[in-house]
């Protein structure tokens, strides 16, 4: 039976996406010339040699035992508290922060790559750091340098931990119904009372402290959005001399029992006056959290790949093993990988899992660039619902096409197959659900523009289109003429959308299947995008093979979903 603890992390197509797939050294260029794609697929495979020895072995006895409350104490399974640690004592938590945070700030396509890996590794344990990076982020951005000097430094040394509190029993979506309170007191700190629920890895004890970024309103605030204002609240209170003090008034009520990732704390807080201190200014609030927000966003993008690959691999490892009947035209003995509709599934799933990588490293490098050069930020921001809402979405069906290889044996724990599924299905629920995603292309990056940006996206596409027409190849003349095809049907449907305006409700009814249609589109760019560079060699690499039939089946059985969702945009709101 295949072995549901090993992982394989996939250095080689990372060594092909930082140097070859996108025509130009991806590393090289964000770091200018400090790292190299080179060095980049060293840090990979450095990552994944960790990965898999130290937190991979941890998976199944994370969904196994999953954390526990006991006498108001989150505990964790054996095992977690020493992998934290040793994850810090690696220096990953302070490679991935950027320079300005004191960290050594590995560009965005590498971050990319180790995201995936941290999750298909152990997806649980992974986002107590996505987390923490995202709080990271959001300090980097808006903190003062007193926060900064206490919380910042102690986050980005791996010491402290950090969560984002925004839901609240009554005001989940709608964060403009928030009713957490923060009261100014004389000594500047704020006095914060309110219960939050949902919070990932809100408590546990694999680190001294945790550092909450909370959402609250102040006295005399407008209601809605625009009276939200940001504090940080630690577990534990810190001194004037950055020691740890006393316990704040933070009380962990509950932890919520899950359908996956039951390894990663989901916990009910209750702020009973708890200190807090003020990030950003009075009112401020959602613009600083969405900063935090849009980092977990493509976060979740890369933890979907990352659990994708993951079941992907449990599940060609046991049909390469597996021998079940005869194999159509194939000798006895034949192992079930060779079943035509088996082989289906799994080229089905490693297709669209190449896609998905490669839009995480392209959309990490493009918000990258994006900062300096403000251009390209449209762009960067156009890609964040899109990597988030279709690579988690996809990821599911990726998950259960695995879990049908197994047959039978899928659908029991034994295995470890199940965990796959449970784990990937909340990705499109957490950071934002689909529709969220989807309503904010739609409203905020197509209709606000006017189509600008989507049509910019799409004439990119057509001059990979061209690209390959270069070429004398019968798998880069299907993909041209398959990527032409789909161009012109998300044309169609861009103009459908753009032509709802006098019943914006038409637009918004379509948006989850028009951000599909853009992240299938995308993948397919993603795919042509290697069929170029593969051709484009001198001397052909031991991959290239496989990468234009990766593409090839892309194209046949993945793109032509761009038209089906093209015509079901088009129809709007029925009924």
């Amino acid at each position: 039976m295949a072995d549901a603890s090993s992982y394989t992390p996939p250095v080689d197509d990372y060594a092909f996406l930082f140097a070859d797939a996108f025509g130009v050294d991806l590393v090289a260029r964000a770091t200018s010339g400090e790292l190299t794609a080179e060095d980049a697929t060293d840090i990979i495979a450095g990552a994944g040699e960790f990965a898999a020895s130290v937190i991979a072995p941890l998976e199944a006895l994370g969904d196994r035992v999953g954390a526990r409350l006991e006498d108001g104490q989150v505990r964790l399974p054996a095992g977690f508290a020493e992998a934290y640690r040793a994850f810090v004592d690696a220096g990953w938590v302070t490679a991935e922060a950027p320079v300005s945070a004191g960290g050594d700030g590995l560009p965005g396509a590498v971050r990319a790559g180790l995201g995936e890996i941290w999750n298909a590794s152990n997806a649980a344990f992974a986002l107590c750091w996505l987390l923490t990076a995202g709080q990271i982020h959001a300090l980097d951005a808006a903190a003062s340098d007193e926060i900064r000097e206490t919380y910042l430094t102690k986050l980005v040394s791996g010491e402290w931990t950090g969560t984002m509190n925004l839901t609240e029993p009554e005001a989940g979506t709608d964060l403009g119904a928030i009713r957490s309170m923060a009261t100014p007191r004389d000594d500047g700190s704020w006095a914060i009372r309110g219960q939050k629920i949902f919070i990932t890895w809100g408590d546990h004890d694999i680190a001294e402290n945790i550092v909450h970024l909370v959402l609250a309103r102040t006295p005399g605030a407008p209601e809605g959005a625009k009276g939200l204002s940001l504090f940080v609240a630690p577990k534990v209170l810190v001194n004037a001399d950055g020691s740890l003090g006393g316990q704040n008034a933070i009380t962990t009520v509950a932890i919520e029992h899950k359908l996956g990732i039951h390894g990663s704390p989901t916990c009910v807080l209750a702020y009973e006056d708890a200190t807090g201190y003020l990030v950003g200014e009075v009112g401020g609030g959602l613009a600083g959290m969405f900063v935090m927000m849009n980092s977990a966003r493509a976060g979740m993008g890369f933890q979907a790949t990352g659990i994708a690959d993951r079941a992907y691999q449990h599940a060609a490892t046991y049909a390469a093993g597996r021998l079940q009947g005869g194999v159509l035209d194939r000798p006895a003995g034949t192992t079930i990988a060779a079943h035509p509709d088996v082989r289906r599934l799994l080229l089905s799933t490693s297709s669209k899992i190449f896609a998905m990588r490669a839009l995480g490293v392209y959309v990490g490098d493009l918000l990258d660039r994006a900062d300096a050069d403000p251009s390209l930020a449209k762009l960067a921001e156009f890609f964040v619902p899109i990597l988030k809402g279709w690579t988690t979405e996809d990821a599911i069906e990726l998950t259960s096409d695995a879990l049908q290889v197994f047959g039978g044996m899928g659908f029991v724990e034994e295995t470890g197959a199940a965990q796959h599924y449970r784990d990937v299905r909340i990705t499109t629920i957490y950071e934002g659900t689909t529709a969220i995603q989807s309503n904010d292309l739609v409203g905020r990056k197509v209709l606000r523009d006017g189509g600008a940006t989507v049509t910019e996206l799409l004439g990119m596409i057509g001059g990979t289109v061209e690209a390959l027409r270069a070429f004398d190849d019968a798998v880069a003349a299907r993909t041209a003429d398959r990527l032409e095809r789909s161009v012109e049907a998300a044309r169609r449907a861009t103009a459908a959308v753009l032509g709802f305006d006098g019943s914006p409700r038409d637009a918004y009814a379509v948006s989850v299947p028009y951000l599909m249609l853009l992240g299938t589109l995308a993948g397919g760019w993603m795919h042509a995008l290697a069929v170029v560079a593969v051709l484009s060699h001198e001397t052909a690499a031991a991959a290239d093979a496989a990468r234009l039939t990766a593409a090839d089946f892309y194209g046949a059985h993945h793109l032509p979903r761009v038209h089906a969702l093209a015509e079901t945009v088009e129809s709007g709101e029925i009924g």
